[in-house]
């Protein structure tokens, strides 16, 4: 499945979710996405241009590949280890 049209369907669920729940932290251009490999995941907000990055597309191949997209968070779901993600935000974030 194309990363556009995951992130269609995720931002569309997220939508869903921040207008029943009032919630608005999610500032413009930015995503929230929900991290971990238990049932409790953490959630980050990071920047849209992220997806851009061929390091973190890697990372969502793999993640549907392992995985698929279908996740009951209403946003995107990683289910990896936390510091690993926090690695390759890290490294997008200083360039």
């Amino acid at each position: 499945m194309a990363i556009h049209k995951i992130l269609r369907r995720s931002l569309s669920a997220e939508k869903r979710s921040n207008s029943s729940t009032g919630s608005t932290d999610v500032p413009k251009g930015h995503l929230a996405v929900y991290v971990g490999e238990t049932e409790y995941k953490k959630r980050f907000v990071i920047p849209i241009s992220y997806l851009n990055d061929p390091s973190f597309q890697d990372l969502l191949h793999q993640v549907e590949e392992e995985f698929g997209f279908s996740h009951p968070m209403g946003g995107l779901t990683i289910p990896c280890n936390e510091n690993i993600f926090i690695d390759i935000i890290s490294c997008l974030g200083r360039v």
